[in-house]
């Protein structure tokens, strides 16, 4: 008899995710030793979704926060990804404009206001019962500054000359896999079974928000005065 759990659309895709970081964990140990320049475009092409994918899940905890908040004040995954496309666009606009060195955000800036966009958008979610039309455009500004964030860790990694563009967009396609894996088991977890019930944003959104909210204020109080 098939276990009908193993059929189920939450187990194919918490499969499909775990094949995927797992497969990128083992080709990255055996690329790690090869010299970016040395390196073939497809090698190039694995190695920055698999980077891309690390700087979100299990390494990004604060762009993880980013995400979950987005999520919990309306968990319908056509309003979060329409949040989350906002954030892509913004964020890969930054991203490409600081790597190819058209701007140049000081880091002692850029993470305290990623901090404090957590903050933000925490802080909305415990004080507005519903998602506001200008929430789109917040997360637009907010991902400008994201995107920043990837860069400094980006260019701590390097990029090879030779496939730069096409490394830049790799890493940039790991991220928002990344992202997607936050959505999709945010939704799967919580959405799914307690979005639509009365006790959903009580005992859920804004106990959740509450705690996010402490988080990044301890982030953005250490960011500020002691990094």
């Amino acid at each position: 008899m098939i276990n009908p759990k193993v059929n189920s659309p939450f187990f194919k895709i918490f499969s499909s995710f775990f094949f995927l970081f797992f497969g990128l964990q083992f080709f990255s140990a055996h690329v790690a030793i090869v010299d970016l320049e040395d390196m073939s475009t497809t090698d190039s092409v694995l190695l920055y979704i698999k980077l891309g994918f690390e700087h979100i899940i299990p390494l990004g905890i604060d762009h993880i926060l980013f995400v979950l908040c987005l999520f919990l004040l309306n968990p319908k995954l056509k309003s979060v990804l329409w949040q989350a496309s906002a954030f892509t666009v913004a964020h890969t606009i930054t991203l490409g404009l600081s790597m190819y060195q058209v701007i140049d955000p000081p880091s002692e800036i850029v993470e305290p206001v990623i901090a404090i966009s957590i903050m933000y958008v925490a802080m909305e979610n415990i004080l507005s019962k519903k998602l506001k039309p200008s929430r789109i455009g917040v997360v637009f500004l907010f991902g400008l500054i994201h995107g920043m964030g990837f860069a400094s860790v980006l260019n701590g990694l390097g990029l090879p000359e030779k496939s730069f563009l096409t490394s830049l967009l790799m890493f940039n396609v790991g991220v928002e896999l990344g992202q997607i894996s936050v959505i999709v088991l945010a939704y799967f977890i919580l959405g799914k079974f307690f979005g639509d019930k009365p006790y959903y944003r009580k005992y859920i959104v804004i106990p959740i928000s509450a705690i996010i909210f402490l988080i990044a204020t301890f982030w953005t109080v250490e960011r500020i005065f002691f990094t």
